[in-house]
C-alpha cells in the first residue's frame, strides 16, 4: 500500500490524485479498472483484440480526464464503464459503416447526378426547415443549440436556464416531431 489505498472504495480518490499529477496513482487506478472496462469491451465488441485496444484508449483517457471527474454525480468506476460503452459502442459503427462502404465499393459505384443530389439536398433543407418551423419555440431552439450549435445537453440547460431532463425532453419529443414531419411532408 503506498498511501493511496487500493480498495474499491478509494477510487474516487485515487482520481483525484491522478488529476493532480500525483504519481503511481494512476497506476492503481488502472489496476482496478482495466478488467471491468476490458469485460465491458469485450461484451459490446466480441474481438479480444478491439476490446483491448478500447480498454487502452478508454483507460488514457480516464488518466487524461481525470480532473473531469466528478464524484456528486456517480462513481468512478461508473464514470470509466460508461466511457468504455460509449468507446465499445461508436467502434461498432465504426466497423459497420466501414463494412457497408466497402461493400458499396465492391459491388459498384452508381453514377453520380450532381443535379438531382442538389435538387434533392435543396428540397430536403426546405422540408427541414419547414418541419423546424413547426416545432415549439423551446424545442427548436434547444435543437438548433444542439445539433447546428454543437452544443452539449449540459451547456444548453445552462444556456437555457432549465433542467437538464428539461432539455432532454424538449430535444427528444422535438426529433420524433421532426421525423414524422420529415418522413410525412
Amino acid at each position: 500500500m503506498n498511501g493511496y489505498g487500493a480498495d474499491r472504495g478509494d477510487l474516487d480518490r485515487l482520481l483525484a490524485a491522478v488529476a493532480r499529477g500525483e504519481h503511481g496513482a494512476f497506476g492503481l487506478v488502472y489496476e482496478q479498472l482495466f478488467d471491468p472496462v476490458y469485460g465491458l469491451a469485450s461484451t459490446v465488441l466480441r474481438d479480444r483484440a478491439q476490446a483491448e485496444e478500447v480498454a487502452q484508449e478508454v483507460l488514457l483517457e480516464v488518466w487524461r480526464m481525470a480532473f473531469r471527474y466528478d464524484p456528486d454525480k456517480g462513481s468512478a468506476a461508473a464514470w470509466a464503464l460508461t466511457m468504455a460503452r460509449r468507446r465499445a459502442i461508436d467502434r461498432v459503427r465504426s466497423s459497420a459503416a466501414s463494412s457497408a462502404r466497402e461493400q458499396r465499393t465492391r459491388l459498384g459505384a452508381v453514377p453520380w447526378d450532381q443535379v438531382s443530389e442538389a435538387v434533392e439536398e435543396s428540397l430536403d433543407r426546405e422540408r427541414l426547415g419547414r418541419c423546424l418551423d413547426r416545432l415549439s419555440g423551446p424545442q427548436r431552439e434547444a435543437i438548433m443549440l444542439a445539433f447546428y450549435g454543437e452544443h452539449t445537453y449540459p451547456e444548453i440547460a445552462t444556456k437555457l436556464g432549465v433542467p437538464l431532463g428539461t432539455v432532454k425532453a424538449r430535444i427528444r419529443d422535438g426529433l420524433i416531431r421532426l421525423r414524422g414531419c420529415m418522413q410525412g411532408s
